[in-house]
């Protein structure tokens, strides 16, 4: 062979340790690290650089596959692997097919040149060797520049989701590594001071209406209380005293049979041995178990471990379904109902993002709108729903609709469906009623948080569980039912 084999180029050079030092100068540069341990979040950020490190030498890996390093790597495979003979005949044409793509193409001319006339055994080697090297800077500076662009926009990146966490104080509390965690990987997007303003502003209306938050805490409990009997059982091995029938036990005699027992022998059995010539037939019956003996039967009691299915003291870590909060957005919530609403969905953020929960808002008048406040734009989405102005009127069924079906899946069992709204609408159809009742069984939960004193009963009847707050002058008033 003329060089050495090229095929794995790409990944050597990238497992070189070129990675790991554009990672350190990252945390170096960034001084993320101090960043993330005062603020209670170290395992989410190292984590977040550990998935970049993963993603960029991906990327860089690849970098030879671009039209331009393939044609010049499958030349160089078919070259080195000619006898010195076949190299010589063909180098021309080599030389030929470097010219439009290879950065060795003008080394490779000086060479050819200085190698006229001279007849070198080991210019063949030689040659190869070079244009390894060649393609060794090559492909390091392609890596180098796409790691360089990689880790500028991973700085940019990590600047922004520091910016936002720092403007992000009063989403979750201090010290919360599960909420802290999920902030971070949405904290991407960028929030202008409008947005950022708007978030303030019903965090503080969320603080000054405690009731709002220990009604929004209360549904994020209920997930993991569930009483399910089929969750809350639990095998459990416990010693019990079992009563079996047995011939062994002679509580009653309950016939007669043959056998060799002499303790259980009939009395006209004895007979044979009252007359010697007749004793040998009594030792033949007992050999051959054909005396006459008492059947006797009983109950005997023994000890033995059985396996049953008990309830289970411990609690049982289930997985929790999302949030799926329906918002009447309608004129009639306009003021402080819209207030409470928006503040409630956005409690309900915060305890999502703390369970590790997904949490939607669907925002109903005589249309709807959906929001996703969980995923990874979801902060964006917060604004976006925080600053829309409740108009229209309200058109409840179609969102109760939509949400069955969305809980119809495996993926939303388990899960918490929260209406928010005045209530001043018809009672649902016994279609829907039906519908809801049959979810119930499937784990799912349904609330009502009713912002007006001047609600449907009958409509609210449908929901396990309802609270009214109504916020006003005189007070406020909470209550479950």
């Amino acid at each position: 062979m003329l060089g050495a084999d090229g095929l794995n180029l790409a990944l050597m050079i990238a497992d070189s340790g070129i990675v790991e030092s554009a990672m350190n100068d990252i945390v170096a540069r960034s001084q993320v690290m101090i960043m993330a341990e005062n603020r209670g979040m170290k395992s989410s950020v190292k984590n977040h650089l550990l998935k970049w490190r993963g993603s960029v030498k991906k990327r860089i890996t690849k970098v030879c596959e671009t039209e331009r390093f393939q044609q010049e790597l499958a030349l160089y495979q078919e070259v080195i692997y000619w006898d010195e003979a076949t190299f010589h005949a063909q180098l021309p044409e080599v030389i030929k097919k470097l010219e439009w793509h290879s950065a060795f193409y003008m080394q490779a001319r000086r060479l050819v040149e200085k190698n006229k006339g001279v007849n070198n055994p080991m210019f063949a080697h030689y040659f190869c060797d070079q244009w390894y090297k060649s393609l060794v800077d090559a492909i390091k500076t392609a890596q180098l520049s796409e790691l360089e662009a990689s880790k500028e926009k991973a700085l940019k990146d990590l600047y922004q989701r520091m910016e936002t966490m720092k403007n992000m104080d009063n989403v979750a509390k201090e010290g919360d590594e599960a909420s802290v965690g999920r902030l971070w990987d949405m904290a991407a997007a960028k929030l202008s001071k409008t947005d950022l303003g708007i978030m303030k502003k019903h965090a503080e209306f969320l603080k000054k209406n405690s009731g709002l938050q220990k009604i929004a805490e209360q549904l994020g409990r209920m997930a993991g209380q569930v009483n399910d009997p089929d969750l809350n059982q639990a095998p459990v091995e416990a010693i019990e005293v079992v009563e079996e029938k047995t011939d062994e036990a002679t509580d009653d005699i309950v016939g007669i049979h043959e056998s060799d027992d002499l303790n259980k022998l009939l009395p006209n059995e004895t007979m044979f041995l009252a007359y010697p010539e007749l004793e040998v037939v009594f030792y033949k019956h007992l050999a051959d178990k054909r005396l006459m003996n008492y059947r006797v039967q009983g109950k005997n009691r023994t000890l033995r471990k059985v396996t049953a299915q008990q309830p289970d003291s411990k609690s049982i870590e289930i997985e929790k379904g999302p949030f799926i909060v329906c918002v009447d957005a309608s004129g009639s919530m306009k003021g402080a109902p819209e207030q409470c609403a928006k503040a409630m969905a956005y409690a309900l953020m915060q305890i999502a993002l703390a369970d590790d929960r997904d949490c939607f808002v669907i925002l109903f008048s005589t249309e709807q709108i959906t929001y996703e406040l969980t995923r990874q734009d979801g902060l964006r989405e917060a604004s976006d729903f925080l600053s829309y102005s409740f108009h229209g009127g309200t058109d409840l069924e179609p969102v109760i609709l939509k949400s069955i079906d969305l809980m119809s899946s495996e993926k939303y069992k388990n899960a918490d469906m929260v209406v928010i709204s005045d209530f001043i609408a018809p009672k649902q159809s016994q279609e829907v009623l039906d519908k809801v009742a049959g979810l119930k069984e499937n784990k799912n939960r349904f609330h009502a948080l009713s912002v007006s004193k001047y609600g449907n009963p009958e409509l609210m009847s449908m929901f396990d569980h309802c609270w009214s707050y109504h916020p006003n002058l005189v007070g406020r008033l909470m209550k479950k039912w």
